[in-house]
């Protein structure tokens, strides 16, 4: 009879393995960390950023470079916020950390009304505080912990509600060109998250906490993609795959192909005149 932990273990090597390597490929492919950087790791509490900073430890060690890492928290006092949880995690890491207390949900609060989303502006005043700690601590790389799902989940919705064309890039050089913003897990399914969440059992803060309403477009893409997911195994591959494979020349952009220039070349001319000459002997 087989040893269930064993096999239990297996799989767990295994996906942590892969999950590595998935995220070692998308360091590479877009030079997201160079020697000497300082990666300041964004950790909010979930699964994501768990897995962000627990494989770009084990990273730090292996990688070809050398880099310092960071984990930094946002405290934002909302309500029912478990202060303690992540100084308590981080503490039995070897690795340094920093919590910044800024009440930036009395200032949402105040400023959105009683029924209305908070999501955006707490957004901006969560990065517009991390930026300014990234600056004032040199670090030179900002890690977040969006994953491949994230980024197809962004396609669609500015596709299917903003009518644009565009996704959340892994490497993203800021609007103050001021920091970098880099996403390790570019490459990484949100279902294989799940399961190192679940093996390593972190200590999962739930995003409810401000009581903000749930994203229903964001919802309905994050749906949309499970369905594809399981009705037609490789689509979501394919999907991403084709983010890395653009072909401008083939869509509708002026500003980014110059399709009111296009001109056949003088081979291309005489090509024709060859062909139609022939066609005028042929008639005779």
């Amino acid at each position: 009879m087989s040893d269930p932990n064993q096999k239990s273990r297996i799989q767990f090597n295994k996906l942590q393995k892969h999950l590595r390597h998935t995220v070692g490929d998308a360091i590479a492919d877009y030079n997201m960390i160079e020697n000497g950087d300082k990666v300041m790791v964004c950790l909010s509490g979930g699964k994501d950023s768990f897995t962000l900073l627990d494989i770009l430890m084990h990273l730090q060690k292996t990688a070809p470079v050398e880099f310092e890492l960071i984990a930094v928290n946002l405290d934002q006092k909302q309500p029912g916020f478990p202060e303690h949880v992540l100084p308590e995690y981080l503490a039995s890491l070897d690795v340094p950390y920093h919590i910044i207390e800024k009440d930036t949900y009395s200032v949402v609060k105040r400023v959105i009304p009683e029924g209305t989303t908070t999501c955006g502006l707490c957004s901006r005043l969560r990065r517009g505080t991390l930026y300014g700690y990234a600056e004032a601590n040199n670090v030179t790389k900002i890690a977040l912990g969006h994953h491949r799902d994230d980024i197809l989940e962004t396609f669609f919705l500015n596709i299917f509600y903003g009518g644009k064309l565009k996704a959340m890039p892994p490497k993203l050089l800021s609007d103050d060109k001021k920091n970098i913003i880099i996403r390790p897990l570019a490459y990484t399914r949100e279902k294989d998250i799940e399961r190192l969440a679940a093996f390593k059992n972190y200590p999962i803060i739930p995003c409810n906490l401000c009581g903000s309403q749930e994203n229903l477009q964001r919802q309905a893409m994050k749906v949309m993609l499970k369905t594809w997911d399981k009705q037609f195994p490789g689509r979501l591959e394919t999907i991403f795959t084709s983010l890395k494979n653009v072909a401008p020349s083939q869509l509708a952009d002026t500003q980014l192909f110059d399709f009111a220039g296009l001109t056949r070349s003088r081979q291309a001319e005489e090509q024709v005149m060859t062909f139609n000459a022939g066609l005028d002997v042929l008639a005779q």
